[in-house]
């Protein structure tokens, strides 16, 4: 059963990379409870430790942070100019509201030149980020009295349910953060066969920078990402150039533009879901990468690292959407990992 109301509380708090303060605060005041401690390091990383029987460490890695815009220029007439933070298709921000972060929060409508006035060749032309402006209904006069260049912008639309699904602005990667909090509780009152770091990453989205940091200070044996991950099953896209899936299960990760996971690792979590009866799909994504990468090569000597992927149709868009069955299927994946990854023969061959 998925704790909506936790989960959109998750998905609303604002969380642009560098400026995780709000949602950082609210998931430790929930993961309190579920740790033996809990710390924030210099970068921003949450990391809730529970002590375990073996000295060997495992660090789960859910990035917190999600893509945003920060203010660059407020111009003559009061229309907001931005820069990106983290990847955005341009079209995708047609016809948008989002939320600046001032001195107050200010909404803003997300605008560009109307149709109307178009020339043939402009309306052929694809949007770049850079011909859209933020409108926020005021004059220059208000305006500056409540933003200023460096304020950053979030997306603004809420959770809902869609039938088996949800849907919502930044599950990537809200979604893995509650299934990270939701693991942790669940093994609450289970003593743990290794010593488990739950990391809430920071700047995961302008380059993997938070998990950077917190796995050359943890220096763990094993590393397991979570984050969302391409659900291609849609019309128009070939079979072949399916990822994976809605309702298939959770994803275990083969590779992704910034890690090859260890396979080791992808059989490790093959053998747990199939002796646990969990439903999974096998996850190849030729672009786009996750923290896995860093926890893999910034533990010193190298950690033994695979990702658990939860697949998301529309990714990087404000319409996101999860199935509940692979939400639970991730969940349940990761606790038998946690209780397996100690017992399990790591020997290279």
């Amino acid at each position: 059963m998925i704790n909506f109301e936790l989960l959109e509380e998750i998905c609303r708090l604002p969380g642009a990379p560098g400026h995780e303060s709000k949602i950082r605060s609210f998931i430790k005041s929930e993961v309190v409870s579920y740790a033996d401690s809990t710390t924030v390091d210099n970068l921003g990383n949450l990391i809730a430790f529970r002590k375990g029987i073996s000295p060997k460490k495992l660090l789960i890695a859910a990035h917190m942070d999600e893509i945003a815009l920060i203010v660059t220029h407020i111009d003559e007439e009061g229309f907001v100019r931005f820069h990106t933070l983290g990847g955005f298709d341009a079209k995708t921000l047609t016809a948008q509201r989002v939320i600046i972060h001032g001195t107050e929060d200010v909404v803003g409508v997300l605008g560009t030149k109307p149709i109307h006035v178009m020339t043939a060749e402009e309306k052929v032309k694809p949007l770049k980020t850079t011909d859209y402006f933020i409108d926020t209904g005021m004059p220059k006069s208000e305006v500056i009295k409540l933003i200023e260049i460096g304020n950053v912008i979030t997306r603004e639309r809420s959770l809902i349910k869609m039938g088996q699904c949800l849907n919502s602005k930044s599950l990537d990667n809200r979604i893995s953060v509650y299934i990270l909090l939701e693991t942790l509780k669940q093994l609450k009152s289970i003593e743990l066969p290794l010593d488990v770091y739950g990391v809430f990453t920071v700047q995961e989205e302008v380059g993997l920078r938070g998990a950077t940091t917190a796995s050359s200070g943890i220096n763990p044996d094993f590393g397991i990402g979570l984050d969302v991950t391409l659900a291609c099953d849609v019309p128009a896209i070939p079979k072949h150039e399916v990822v994976t899936k809605l309702g298939h299960g959770t994803a275990i990760k083969v590779m992704d533009s910034s890690a090859i996971c260890d396979y080791r690792m992808v059989a490790f979590m093959k053998e747990v879901a199939n002796n646990n009866s969990i439903k999974y799909q096998l996850e190849v994504l030729q672009a786009g990468g996750t923290d896995t990468g860093s926890v893999q090569r910034a533990t010193l000597g190298g950690a033994i690292a695979g990702a658990i992927s939860i697949p998301t149709r529309y990714l990087h868009q404000v319409i996101e959407m999860v199935h509940v069955d692979d939400v639970q299927s991730t969940i349940d994946l990761l606790k038998a990992c946690i209780m397996n990854i100690a017992y399990y023969n790591w020997d290279i061959d």
